[in-house]
């Protein structure tokens, strides 16, 4: 072990590992435009949560502000049990995190870098970064500067997963990637989560790579988290619910679990309600009615659309 690693040992002591994230009233505004809104969320260890929202939904700027990177207006973001804003070294260590567009150390070679980097991770497994950069055909004579942006991401994975972290974050990890290259990530994310105990936090507006390897899901939507729940209980608790003009006079104003609403030029409603369907049972009694379960696709297309 380095004399690095040595030294960030005590400090280590401190760590929370079983909530490596957790977040409360996160407000952030960019001049007069809001873009959170009060944001609540706690990860707990082993989970791989994804990040669902439009882009421009405020994906990034919430990642900044958990991650210490922006300072919320207000609010607290607390990474292993620490400010975000005040992170030690023994927390920075264990803590893996790709930006959405990776641009560090652009004058290195890949080689370089990858001989440099054991000395700031005490854990850095070079087998795995070795085998990583030639699953992913990264050439370690390559300037980063002049890799594609393809491979300039896939660089940015590798440095994020070789250290084994507790906790790794992902900003769109797979924008850049190939159909190969993301189905190759996902499936990392899914053998460093199941064998190392690793939590993720990633963001994406792809679906599909949520619904492969995610265990919860969190919905961001104008600067609020609409849902936050397992992936599972989503598709059994999310609903589509179709009401004739006849019977949305006397609705209220909003409903238990609403997620959406959509008025028709006809005065029919098109609902999105989540949660408890014993909340608004009474809706499937009007004449006319009609439900439909919604896939985390469809919820993404009725709410953020």
């Amino acid at each position: 072990m380095n004399a690095m690693a040595i030294d960030l040992a005590p400090q280590a002591a401190g760590l929370d590992l079983e909530m490596p994230l957790s977040a409360r009233g996160l407000h952030l505004a960019y001049g007069k435009r809001q873009v959170l809104r009060g944001v609540d969320l706690d990860l707990f260890r082993g989970e791989v949560l994804g990040l669902i929202g439009r882009n421009g939904a405020g994906k990034s700027t919430l990642i900044g502000a958990l991650l210490g990177l922006l300072r919320p207006d207000a609010g607290q973001a607390l990474l292993m049990g620490a400010p975000a804003l005040r992170l030690d070294d023994a927390r920075k260590s264990r803590l893996g995190y790709v930006p959405q567009q990776p641009q560090a150390f652009q004058w290195l070679k890949v080689g370089q870098l990858f001989d440099y980097l054991p000395q700031l991770y005490p854990r850095w497994d070079r087998a795995h970064a070795q085998a990583l950069l030639q699953r992913w055909q990264l050439d370690p004579g390559r300037v980063i500067g002049k890799l594609s942006p393809g491979e300039a991401q896939r660089l940015a994975l590798v440095r994020a997963l070789a250290p084994r972290p507790d906790l790794l974050v992902l900003d769109e990890p797979a924008a850049a990637l190939d159909p190969v290259a993301r189905r190759e990530l996902l499936r990392e994310l899914v053998v460093q989560a199941g064998d190392s105990g690793t939590t993720v936090l990633f963001s994406s507006h792809i679906v599909s790579d949520l619904e492969r390897v995610a265990s919860r899901v969190a919905f961001l939507h104008e600067g609020r988290l609409l849902l936050d729940s397992a992936l599972d209980e989503v598709k059994d608790t999310v609903a589509r619910v179709w009401l004739p003009a006849a019977a949305t006079p006397g609705l209220p104003a909003r409903l238990p679990g609403e997620l959406s609403r959509l008025q028709l030029p006809d005065g029919a409603a098109v609902l999105v309600l989540s949660g408890d369907p014993r909340a608004w049972q009474d809706l499937l009694l009007i004449e006319g009615v009609r439900v439909d379960r919604l896939g985390l696709e469809d919820l993404f297309v009725e709410v953020a659309g």
